[in-house]
């Protein structure tokens, strides 16, 4: 991996030892400069997890992705800095029961660092943890936006951001390791399939300070850490195009139909 280009990518220019201090910096920056987005998905087109794939379209090409891409980037690129990290699995829960049994369908990782386990999440759409957090039960654990807690249950652990008064569930995991061909059925589901939302609607989300930046379809919406929420509708492709590149970083593919497909939206 070129480390110094994916350093430049996300604007960090400070200490790259691996310390607790140096994780805690490149998640912050990487979410703040690498969004998550499926454009890919959403135009048809494919994703790919191969390692010099991926730094050709999250570093060079000006583009995000979804978590099995971001996950994935950033892994390489702490092993490039010498940290441990590894991958793990996830079923998600945000917006439905907390004991449900969905599929594994989410990447973050697991780094090791000083002697303690350190979750690290750059690929969960709008809920990011922004910060990394330590595999510590019930403990709630700050980050540069919400307060996050680990949960231990019935073998696994769950994840709750605690979304104004309320502590929310994102997922549920457990800490056996997953290698890429673990992650190759899912990311091919999940980009390919007419059931996918990946595939049917548009998605972006980027955690700046103070703020997360969401679009789902034509919906722009900033979200503030004091509670306030703005919403704008985004009523053209062209409208559509210059919040992607303004606001999410993001440059689109250059596919032919791009502005048919961006008006087609609901």
């Amino acid at each position: 991996m070129d480390i110094d280009a994916y350093l430049r990518r996300i604007g960090w220019t400070g200490a790259v030892d691996p310390t607790p201090e140096t994780l805690s910096a490149l998640v912050a920056r990487h979410v703040a400069s690498i969004p998550f987005e499926n454009l890919n998905p959403f135009l048809g087109l494919p994703v790919d997890l191969d390692p010099v794939a991926l730094e050709e379209k999250l570093v060079r090409n000006r583009r995000g992705g979804y978590c099995f891409e971001q996950n994935a980037l950033f892994a390489l690129a702490l092993e490039a800095l010498g940290f441990r990290a590894s991958g793990l699995a996830a079923r998600v829960l945000w917006n439905g029961p907390e004991d449900a049994i969905t599929p594994r369908s989410h990447m973050l990782l697991r780094v090791e660092l000083e002697g303690r386990t350190h979750l690290a999440d750059v690929g969960f759409g709008g809920n990011t943890p922004t910060g990394p957090l330590l595999l510590e039960e019930g403990m709630e654990q700050e980050t540069p936006h919400e307060p996050y807690r680990l949960i231990p249950h019935d073998g696994d652990w769950r994840l709750h951001a605690r979304i104004g008064k309320e502590w929310k569930a994102l997922y549920r995991f457990d800490l056996q390791r997953q290698y890429p061909v673990d992650y190759a059925a899912a990311n091919y589901f999940l980009s390919t399939s007419p059931s996918s939302h990946f595939v049917t609607g548009l998605v972006a989300a980027r955690a700046v300070e103070g703020r997360r930046l969401a679009l789902r379809g034509r919906d722009f919406a900033t979200h503030h850490m004091d509670g306030r929420t703005e919403r704008r509708r985004l009523e053209s492709a062209d409208e559509i195009i210059e919040t992607l590149d303004r606001d999410f970083l993001i440059t689109p593919p250059p596919v032919a139909d791009l502005r048919a497909r961006l008006d087609s939206i609901a």
